[in-house]
């Protein structure tokens, strides 16, 4: 296996799908990488695109507050990055084939980091990493465990920046990620 900087310098040099002709960078991942908590999205968007970091727009400052109200900060304690590195034109899901190009990075992140929960950035980055049909409105929350790893997933930021009614939810979400939290983890958050 791989180091972090040996992944992370193969990732940027990736040619392995048509998402590389149109980047401006590669969004690899940022966060503290022992962390036992990380966030995995479906990709970049424009500002993360422009860059290099995942959820620095403003779903991301969004997700920000939220996770600070649970005691998760990106430069302490979780992890973040997303199931595709290159952003999809025009902020579109990423393809199938897309995924399927990049998830080996993801797959490689995740047994690096070793993490203990994985919450899921939306309903695409579920499907992939939860169950091929996840449905968001009906299990967000809802805590599955793997190979000693539990996953959840909660609304995208940018599901709740266009649809404010679902923050509810989600702060319960999150209430249940801190309790979750609690239980699993070896450091104190």
């Amino acid at each position: 296996m791989a180091d972090w900087e040996e992944l992370e310098q193969r990732c940027l040099s990736c040619q392995r799908c048509a998402l590389a002709d149109t980047r401006t960078h590669v969004v690899f991942g940022a966060g503290q990488r022992d962390a036992e908590v990380m966030f995995v999205g479906e990709g970049p968007g424009e500002q993360e695109d422009l860059q290099g970091e995942p959820f620095v727009g403003r779903g991301g400052q969004l997700l920000d507050e939220m996770l600070s109200l649970i005691g998760l900060y990106r430069d302490k304690n979780f992890y973040i990055a997303n199931i595709v590195k290159c952003r999809p034109p025009r902020n579109r899901d990423p393809l199938n084939t897309e995924q399927d190009a990049c998830i080996g990075y993801l797959r490689e992140q995740i047994a690096l980091l070793r993490p203990k929960l994985i919450v899921c950035l939306g309903r695409i980055a579920a499907n992939r990493l939860i169950h091929d049909d996840y449905k968001i409105t009906r299990e967000h929350g809802q805590w599955v465990e793997r190979n000693g790893v539990c996953y959840t997933a909660i609304y995208h930021p940018a599901a709740l920046l266009r649809d404010p009614g679902k923050r509810p939810e989600t702060f319960a979400d999150l209430r249940s990620i801190r309790a979750r939290i609690r239980q699993v983890c070896d450091h104190t958050y």
